[in-house]
């Protein structure tokens, strides 16, 4: 069988540059670490490139606006390339799409993981030009412990950044928190009360997940939270804002997070720029946070904001 078919151009391709490194750290032993992003952007043809060192003639090398991808993991590591397959739509959608690996709670204590996210964001301004990036259109999501970074990235806060990519800016114009457990205080007390229940996954207070983040004297975990409780840190130069939930969630109770980081915008002054949305029967990342209709909701919000 032979046919000719016009398929049409509309559709643009994807690239995906791996193993970028945007960050030289050392973990809690001093032995050195590569921090490394993947970027997904539709800059043309690569093979193309390669084979005939001429790109697509229709593609488009404009500057995009960006979003960094913040895993999730309980703050314990995870691969920076586990969820990227569900970050196509936001590539085709006219974002670069960057993912990263930070240190993890085994590598690096609070704040390690904000000042890695912090330094990330700086590489891609630094590296505007070179990713075909809009410097000045950043935004950041990310599910889990991932959600609760994307969140006080979005407090816009100074004192967190180091001598890497020094003179670019950490501030962020739009978050998409997904289930982050951002009022860790609240979330060590509820776990603390389970201690006594010989199937409760954890007895000690250190082997929470929070408690492996913040580290150190297990006697002052609870007071130390404090630190790393995003509730604490709400400001005027708050970014805007979609939270996504689910109402059965096991793992992160969604009255003990993003009910009260709702309110807490509220009553902040920030309700207008503060997307809420529950899910219903939806659990810990559960199938339902990656149907299209929410993926729509996502892009319509980081289009109003970074478009």
């Amino acid at each position: 069988m032979k046919k000719v078919i016009s398929p049409g151009f509309a559709k643009k391709t994807i690239n995906l540059i791996d193993n970028i490194v945007y960050s030289h750290q050392k973990d809690l032993k001093g032995n050195p670490m590569e921090l490394k992003m993947s970027i997904m952007v539709q800059n043309g043809n690569s093979e193309m490139r390669l084979a005939a060192g001429e790109d697509d003639p229709k593609a488009d090398h404009s500057p995009k606006p960006a979003l960094l991808w913040i895993p999730g993991g309980g703050w314990r590591g995870a691969d920076k390339n586990l969820m990227l397959g569900e970050m196509s739509e936001f590539a085709r959608a006219g974002y670069v799409v960057a993912s990263i690996y930070y240190r993890s709670s085994a590598e690096g204590h609070w704040p390690d993981q904000l000042i890695d996210v912090l330094t990330a964001i700086r590489f891609l301004r630094a590296n505007a030009e070179k990713y075909e990036i809009n410097p000045d259109k950043i935004g950041v999501f990310g599910r889990s412990a991932g959600g609760h970074l994307a969140a006080f990235a979005a407090c816009n806060l100074d004192g967190y950044e180091t001598d890497e990519w020094k003179g670019y800016s950490t501030k962020v114009q739009a978050c998409c928190n997904m289930f982050g457990p951002v009022d860790t205080t609240a979330l060590m007390l509820a776990e603390q009360a389970k201690f006594s229940d010989p199937s409760f996954r954890w007895h000690k207070v250190e082997d929470t997940h929070g408690g492996a983040l913040l580290g150190g004297d297990p006697t002052t975990m609870v007071e130390r939270s404090a630190q790393a409780n995003m509730l604490n840190y709400i400001n005027p130069n708050m970014c805007p804002m979609q939270i996504l939930h689910g109402n059965s969630d096991p793992i992160v109770a969604i009255e003990l997070s993003s009910d009260r980081l709702y309110d807490k915008m509220v009553e902040a002054g920030f309700e207008d720029q503060t997307e809420y949305y529950v899910l219903d029967h939806a659990g810990h990342g559960t199938r339902e946070f990656f149907q299209d209709s929410v993926k729509e909701l996502m892009i319509n919000f980081f289009d109003r904001y970074l478009k």
